[in-house]
C-alpha cells in the first residue's frame, strides 16, 4: 500500500526512485501502468499520464483507469505536474504555479466513475478542486527551498491535442482563465470522486496563441520543462518528505452522500 502518488506530465522523467518496478493493473475501466519505488525511505507510486513512451495524447488518456488504480494501491494524496501556457502577464515562462480553480472545455472524455444504474450517480462538490491543505504543504516546501512558487491560478482545460486559436485564448481570458493546458480535467475531478487529495504544480512552458510571437511547438514545451526540471524535482522531493497520510480536509468526504466508500 502507498499513501502518496506522483502523476507526471509532458517531459518529466522519473524521480530518483530506488527499488522501482512497474505494475500493470486491471481496473473496471481498463489497464493502468504504474511504477512503485522508494524516494529515500518513502513508498511512492509514479504514474506517467501520457504513457512511458508518450503514446497517449491528452484526449485519449485513460484517466479513470489511472485514478482507480491509484486508489486500489491505497493512495490518499496525489501530487501532479502539468505543462501549461500563460494567458496572463502574471505568469511568466518557467514560473511554477499551484492551480486552484479550473474551467472545463474538454469534449469527449468520461468525467465520472458513477454513470447511473448499480454505480449510482454522484454530484461531486468541486468548490475546492485542488486540495487547499495539500497546496499549503507544497507552499511550505517551496518557501523552505526559496522557490518563487505562485499560489493560485485558474486553469483552462482544452480537449487537445491541437493548440488553441487566438480567438479561443481571448475568450478564455474574458472568462477569467489565467493558464491553459490539456490534462488536469477530468483527472482532478476523478480524484475528488474517490476521496483522494489532489494538487497540481503547473510549469509555464509557453505563451498562448495570439500572445506568443512565434509558432507554438511541442518541442518548445519539452525544452521549457527540461529547464525547470531541477526546481520541480526539488519541490516534489521536499513536499513528499513533508506529507503525512492523514487527510485533514474535506476530500475524503466527497462521496459520502453516495455511500460507496
Amino acid at each position: 500500500m502507498s499513501d502518496f502518488a506522483l502523476i507526471g506530465g509532458t517531459g518529466l522523467e522519473l524521480l530518483p526512485f530506488s527499488d522501482k518496478h512497474m505494475i500493470t493493473m486491471e481496473t473496471p475501466f481498463g489497464i493502468a501502468q504504474v511504477v512503485k519505488g522508494y524516494l529515500d525511505t518513502l513508498d511512492v507510486v509514479f504514474l506517467d499520464r501520457h504513457g512511458y513512451d508518450h503514446v497517449f495524447p491528452p484526449h485519449l488518456i485513460n484517466y479513470r483507469a489511472n485514478i482507480w488504480a491509484l486508489r486500489e494501491l491505497g493512495v490518499r494524496k496525489i501530487l501532479a505536474t502539468a505543462a501549461m501556457g500563460s494567458l496572463s502577464s502574471n505568469f511568466k515562462l518557467q514560473d511554477l504555479v499551484l492551480l486552484d480553480q479550473f474551467l472545463d472545455f474538454t469534449k469527449s472524455r468520461p468525467h465520472t466513475f458513477f454513470e447511473g444504474g448499480a454505480q449510482g450517480v454522484l454530484h461531486v462538490d468541486v468548490t475546492d478542486p485542488y486540495c487547499s491543505h495539500l497546496r499549503q504543504v507544497i507552499l511550505e516546501a517551496g518557501r523552505e527551498l526559496d522557490l518563487n512558487l505562485k499560489n493560485g491560478a485558474t486553469y483552462v482545460c482544452t480537449e487537445g491535442p491541437r493548440f488553441e486559436t487566438p480567438a479561443e485564448i481571448r475568450m478564455f481570458q474574458k472568462l477569467g482563465g489565467e493558464v491553459v493546458g490539456m490534462t488536469s480535467v477530468p483527472e482532478v475531478v476523478l480524484a475528488k470522486e474517490l476521496g483522494i487529495c489532489y494538487a497540481a504544480i503547473g510549469i509555464v512552458t509557453n505563451e498562448a496563441a495570439g500572445i506568443a510571437t512565434h509558432q507554438l511547438t511541442h518541442a518548445e514545451v519539452v525544452e521549457r520543462i527540461r529547464q525547470s526540471e531541477k526546481s520541480v524535482f526539488e519541490l516534489i522531493e521536499k513536499t513528499m518528505r513533508m506529507l503525512t497520510p492523514e487527510q485533514n480536509c474535506t476530500c475524503p468526504l466527497a462521496n459520502v452522500e453516495l455511500g460507496k466508500f
